[in-house]
């Protein structure tokens, strides 16, 4: 089973990250779901979780988010991604998941104002879980 990315639907930051990750997972590993779709709240019932301010990973039956989970999802990706997410680690996690919280509560002043979020190009739409 894939692992998946549960992000924020709402978030035109959160799409783009979405994004990026889907570009640089060259071994197609990840599918992606909005916290807000169907599916999304489903898996997130599943793992007795509500939608939140974080992006979620789901991996091997297990749930991870903050920091924990882009640091997970950057080891499964290319060079050099994969090696600075290995060295995240060395970092300890309360000072990582400030460092996450203080990018989320920022994230809708990082991207530029849209009225709607980009689809993603059709050789990626099939990961993206509706």
């Amino acid at each position: 089973m894939h692992p998946v990315i549960l992000f924020d639907g709402d978030c035109l930051f959160c799409h783009a990250s979405a994004h990026w990750i889907a570009a640089r997972d060259r071994q197609a590993v990840f599918r992606f779901a909005a916290q807000q779709s169907a599916v999304g709240q489903a898996l997130l019932a599943k793992q007795e979780m509500s939608a939140g301010d974080s992006v979620v990973l789901i991996e091997n039956g297990c749930c991870y988010v903050k920091s924990d989970a882009v640091l997970r999802i950057g080891r499964r990706l290319a060079w050099p991604w994969n090696w600075l997410a290995a060295s995240g680690f060395l970092i300890p996690r309360l000072l990582r998941d400030h460092i996450y919280d203080t990018v989320a509560n920022h994230r809708h002043r990082l991207t530029l104002k849209r009225d709607h979020c980009q689809l993603p190009p059709p050789e990626l739409r099939s990961r993206f879980l509706d």
